[in-house]
């Protein structure tokens, strides 16, 4: 039996959507989504279950150059 990850790629594959793959935690794998006004985070972990999270909003921009530094600044350690 294959792990739900795979069928998670081939679903992506066969909507040719564009997504990445990333691990930030030693028991998942990051399945990032990007739609039109949405992102999506799917947190896939070993035991094959999902975790979903979406991101919404108009893509304007919010700011400049000083904007990047001062979430840094907040964000950042």
């Amino acid at each position: 039996m294959s792990h739900p990850l795979y069928k998670l790629l081939e679903k992506l594959d066969e909507k040719r959507l564009y997504y990445s793959l990333s691990r930030h935690r030693s028991d998942t794998i990051l399945v990032s989504v990007t739609f039109v006004g949405m992102r999506v985070e799917i947190d896939v972990f070993d035991d094959g279950r999902m975790d979903v999270s979406c991101f919404r909003g108009d893509e304007s921009v919010e700011g400049f150059e000083d904007l990047a530094y001062t979430l840094i600044a907040e964000c950042g350690d």
